[in-house]
């Protein structure tokens, strides 16, 4: 009976020992088959077959309406293994019209003992099957003494170029990619890290080196990289591109940019430049082409700087839009006198008629009831020497010196918009303020991002601050509003049925090769309608020769551009009737007297 006792016992022990071992195999097996499936699979591809990337595509970058602005289209790398070329001048012949590349060029680099050799760069798949062709066709040709001579070690690397569809037409913004594939200049550069995709991976058994039919495995799938849509709207932004190229070529000048604004929201709908270039074809593109001017470049703004001056003499209550100041054609302050850009007898003038004729006296006088300090803070709040916050790469903070480095003559040229720099994006943002009831925001040309499952994601809200009082906003566009009238600079940019409020600008021009004033800056900044802001227009234009006058050269550009967004986007005509401020002595004393008539009237 022991014995037989000690037998079960035994016997348990080994069911038990023998449960243990297949319970233990069963979790590795577990293990292997799920758990570690993936890297045994990448183990046993490496061991068995070959392993290649799989390219992944960049994201396309889109209009607001998603037209593609940039796209990722497939190509394919030829490629070859030297030391299977037995014929490089048969190859280089027969490759040479397919390819489109020198016959010779095409023979040296096939020739050599490299294992690998590009031969040409992102051909269409259709040029690809063409060149299997020719080689098979010339292959079959061979008799049988002659099969020795086939040709075969070349090779197919799958990947994808990248293609701008619109061409020249947003090529400052938007950017190209270098041979690589990475974003070289413009939110290609910028946005990079996103627009680029993951790589995947797939392993393929081969024979001479060549991938075997049907042995394709996916090891790790690509996945392409997000998708950017822009607030740009491509009819807007083809129309301010052919109006500033018209009046760059016009003028002969040296360049020109157009921005068109919602000061709401800061969205950009159209950032025009010229010249500009074929990020298609950059061979022979210079960098200088390549830039973007609207905020890259800086330039001292002119008169459309004494929107700040006046905003900020009515902010701090030093003047009303009626104040009467006595402007002389000069007025000297410290050891420099400054003029009027034409001689005139003393008058009498308001703020509103000092911008209606752009009187640079007449700014330096609104400008000395603020001093240095309140002055300087106001172009500060409007963001003059900061970044706006677009995002765009490059873009420059202006220049606007030290309060501390002021001499006696900085503050009056300060005050009618010389002696301190802005890029064409601060100064759009400057009137945007204005137009906004005195908030500015940030301006953004991004309006969301989609995945690549096709979710889209919108952009934040932008960030805004209060730089001065609706009231003191409401103000000054009426104000402008007689700068477009046929009193003021710029009667060109006047659109019928709509209320158009603006500045012109005539600035003397910084050359950096001589460190000296030498040309102009031309510009017209306005929006519409001046009652109810929709729309912002910064018309830009540098170095003009001949003709320089901001109201000549961009109140026209801004019209036509202008006209075509307001009845695009279905805005209305004006309705509302105005009552414009007076602009010298006698339209107030005019004023005045209509006042009192009305009052005794009443009696």
């Amino acid at each position: 009976m022991a014995d037989f006792s000690l037998s079960r016992s035994r016997i348990g022990t080994l069911l038990f020992a023998v449960l243990l071992v297949f319970s233990l195999l069963a979790l590795r097996l577990v293990d292997v088959q799920a758990v570690q499936a993936h890297t045994y699979a990448l183990r046993a591809a490496n061991e068995m077959s070959t392993i290649s990337v799989m390219p992944a595509p960049r994201g396309s970058i889109t209009d607001i309406n998603g037209v593609e602005l940039a796209r990722s289209v497939s190509a394919i790398n030829v490629v070859v293994d030297q030391t299977l070329i037995s014929d490089p001048a048969k190859f280089a012949e027969i490759a040479s019209p397919i390819l489109g590349i020198a016959a010779g060029d095409i023979a040296k680099s096939v020739t050599g003992k490299r294992r690998w050799s590009l031969v040409a760069r992102n051909v269409t798949p259709a040029t690809w099957l063409l060149l299997k062709n020719a080689f098979a066709t010339y292959n079959q040709g061979l008799s049988r003494k002659d099969v020795g001579k086939r040709i075969f070690g070349f090779f197919a690397e799958r990947g994808y170029t990248r293609e701008y569809p619109s061409g020249s037409l947003i090529a400052s913004l938007v950017g190209f990619v270098n041979q690589a594939g990475v974003g070289a200049t413009g939110l290609e550069s910028s946005l990079n890290s996103i627009l680029t995709g993951v790589e995947g991976k797939y392993s393929y058994a081969n024979g001479y080196g060549a991938e075997i039919p049907g042995s394709q495995q996916e090891l790790v799938v690509a996945k392409s990289g997000t998708n950017v849509r822009l607030t740009i709207d491509q009819d807007v932004q083809w129309i301010a591109s052919k109006a500033i190229s018209d009046a760059v070529k016009a003028s002969h000048a040296i360049s020109g940019t157009v921005i068109v604004m919602d000061p709401k929201t800061g969205q950009i709908l159209a950032l025009a430049t010229a010249p500009t270039f074929d990020p298609n074809n950059t061979k022979n593109v210079s960098l200088a082409l390549m830039r973007n001017p609207s905020v890259e470049d800086v330039y001292e703004p002119g008169s459309t700087g004494k929107i700040v001056t006046m905003a900020a003499a009515l902010e701090e209550k030093k003047i009303t839009p009626t104040t009467l100041f006595t402007i002389p054609d000069f007025v000297k302050v410290s050891n420099r006198t400054f003029h009027d850009h034409d001689r005139h007898p003393i008058e009498q003038l308001t703020p509103t008629g000092i911008l209606a004729i752009s009187s640079n006296v007449g700014a330096i006088k609104v400008g000395q009831k603020l001093g240095n300090t309140t002055l300087y803070n106001y172009l500060r709040k409007f963001g003059v020497g900061s970044n706006t916050g677009s995002g765009l790469p490059g873009e420059s903070q202006g220049v606007l010196p030290d309060l501390a480095h002021w001499s006696g003559t900085t503050a009056p040229t300060v005050a009618f918009g010389q002696g301190y720099s802005v890029t064409a994006m601060q100064a759009t943002s400057i009137f945007a303020t204005i137009a906004n009831d005195g908030i500015r925001v940030s301006p953004t040309v991004i309006a969301g991002t989609s995945d690549s499952d096709g979710n889209f994601t919108p952009s934040a809200n932008r960030p805004q601050v209060r730089v001065v009082s609706p009231t003191t906003a409401s103000q000054m566009r009426l104000m402008m509003e007689s700068v477009v009238s046929a009193d003021g600079t710029a009667p060109e940019a006047a659109i019928p049925g709509y209320r158009v409020a603006g500045k012109t600008g005539t600035a003397q021009r910084v050359d950096e090769t001589c460190h000296c004033y030498r040309g102009y800056t031309a510009s017209f900044i306005g929006f519409a309608p001046a009652d109810k802001p929709r729309y912002v227009i910064n018309v830009t234009i540098q170095g003009p020769q001949g003709i320089h006058w901001g109201g000549t050269l961009g109140g026209p550009v801004f019209k036509k551009v202008m006209s075509f967004v307001l009845e695009s986007r279905h805005v209305s005509p004006t309705n509302t009737h105005v009552v414009p401020y007076p602009l010298n002595g006698a339209q107030v004393a005019k004023m005045q007297t209509v006042a009192v008539s009305g009052t005794k009237g009443k009696n």
